[in-house]
């Protein structure tokens, strides 16, 4: 079975095209604790779905160690109380945002939250440097999805303004 992923990238916020607000309210929080046991909840529980493995085999002290890095964020939706995604961001490399994580728990999709939750997360990783001094502003934001994520993840990333700027098959 082949495995394609898309690494896409936007280089100008200009570029950001945002999403409709959702029908629900929803609130964005950063994480400023960290914390690898909310941080490891939300990797297994939106990530199970989708095969995300890679970090499951992370300790304590390799969670703690990536999450305290400088310009490492977090970033939570909430619908009424209620975590409904998030958006990790990783600015640790100069002039440039990673968006290392997204997505939605199962419960939460199909409501009309990825787009709007996407488009946050992209503007707060725009802004990262202005909440880490010393850290230079991003020139670039950047990521990757495939085909193990979410059919529609690829589209969404495209319709906020990304473009795919490599593609690589396994």
């Amino acid at each position: 079975m082949t495995l394609t992923t898309w690494y896409f990238e936007m280089r100008d916020r200009a570029d950001l095209a945002p999403a409709k607000a959702p029908a629900e309210d929803v609130a964005l929080v950063r994480s400023e604790i960290p914390s690898t046991e909310f941080s490891r909840f939300l990797y297994t529980a939106v990530g199970g779905r989708w095969n995300w493995t890679d970090r499951l085999v992370w300790t304590e002290e390799q969670w703690r160690a990536y999450l305290e890095r400088p310009g490492v964020e977090t970033w939570v939706g909430y619908v009424r109380g209620t975590p409904v995604g998030f958006a990790e961001l990783d600015g640790s490399a100069a002039g440039e945002v990673e968006l290392a994580y997204f997505g939605l728990l199962p419960a939460f999709i199909g409501r009309g939250l990825g787009g709007h939750l996407l488009s946050e997360g992209i503007a707060r990783a725009w802004t990262l440097a202005e909440r880490w001094p010393g850290l230079v502003a991003p020139r670039r934001v950047w990521g990757h999805t495939c085909t193990d994520d979410s059919p529609v993840a690829l589209g969404n990333y495209e319709k906020r303004g990304f473009t795919v700027y490599r593609t690589e098959e396994t």
